[in-house]
């Protein structure tokens, strides 16, 4: 049996498949596993036990499917669900199980406030795609396999990692908050982010005293991981990092802007029971303002982040 499992996108979105393919594999050990998402998140599944052959979505969508159609997949499962899934699907003409976005329910939630969204993390939610195929849900949390080769010098004893980017500027605090932060924790932290976070971390430990090290733009994913596999905590926005942390079963505090974690993508774990706390501001009738994100505060405020209590935050992190 061959079977393909796609999503193309994002960083968090990909590790949060990852029991699916676990799970897939071991009910079907024999069978080939193919993943397909796009070729700048290949690092993220490369080092994957569970998947026999990672695809990567380098050519045309139309050019890409009828490639992957002279597989021969048995089976196809669509863990990201639009409109390039629907026509690959189409192309690939063969049995195929979708997971449930819930934009309906997560418009409802942004534009009128009301909460039908079921109490369900996403995970789960992936592994419903499957109950056809008799898989189900082993409880042993998120993988992340890093390659043996990765190594980080010159880090800390002891540190504190505090995740400071987030792929829309209203899920990430203000770096006076972030600042404001640092300076009430005593002991080392080491500050992680892409190449676009590289600025703000740089004025980030400047002004945040010498136990701050800044390492944003400077690592590849892997070397992030790999700091955050040998941390103590980590402290992170709603983004991808935080949910690398919850593969190596970090305690994480998580610092809520625009999104909720009534959407489901809280950091995941199982059935391991791994203190985190989440901090978001309560009672603000704009909020949630997107299911994602935005460039800036729609109603020029920002009260979701620069209301947030930094001396909780960082009492939090040091108990």
């Amino acid at each position: 049996m061959k079977i393909l499992i796609v999503r193309f996108s994002s960083i968090g979105d990909i590790i949060l498949t990852t029991p699916v393919v676990r799970c897939l594999k071991k009910k079907f050990p024999d069978a080939e596993i193919h993943f397909l998402t796009k070729p700048k998140y290949k690092s993220i599944l490369e080092n994957n036990p569970y998947i026999d052959f990672l695809q990567v979505l380098d050519k045309p969508l139309f050019q890409k499917g009828f490639e992957l159609r002279g597989i021969g997949f048995d089976v196809v499962i669509d863990l990201h669900r639009n409109l390039r899934t629907k026509i690959l699907k189409a192309i690939l003409s063969t049995t195929n199980y979708s997971f449930d976005k819930l934009n309906f329910e997560k418009w409802l939630m942004v534009n009128l406030k009301m909460n039908l969204l079921p109490k369900v993390h996403i995970v789960e939610r992936y592994m419903e795609t499957l109950v056809e195929l008799g898989v189900s849900n082993d409880g042993r949390g998120l993988d992340y396999f890093l390659p043996s080769t990765i190594f980080v010098k010159n880090i800390p004893d002891n540190y504190l990692v505090f995740a400071i980017g987030a792929n829309h500027f209203t899920k990430r605090l203000p770096n006076e908050k972030i600042i404001s932060i640092c300076k009430l924790i005593n002991k080392p932290i080491v500050l992680l982010g892409g190449q676009e976070d590289e600025q703000n971390g740089v004025e980030i430990a400047k002004l945040s005293g010498t136990h701050v090290l800044n390492l944003c733009g400077i690592l590849s994913l892997n070397e992030s991981a790999f700091v955050i596999k040998n941390s103590d905590k980590v402290i992170t926005h709603d983004t991808g990092l935080m949910h690398i942390a919850a593969t190596f079963n970090k305690e994480i505090i998580s610092v809520w802007g625009n999104t909720i974690p009534d959407f489901g993508m809280t950091p995941y774990y199982g059935k391991s029971a791994i203190r985190n706390s989440q901090f978001e501001v309560e009672n603000l009738n704009c909020r949630p303002c997107s299911k994602i994100g935005f460039h800036k505060c729609p109603k020029d405020h920002f009260n979701c982040m620069t209301k947030q209590d930094e001396n909780k935050i960082a009492d939090s992190s040091l108990r």
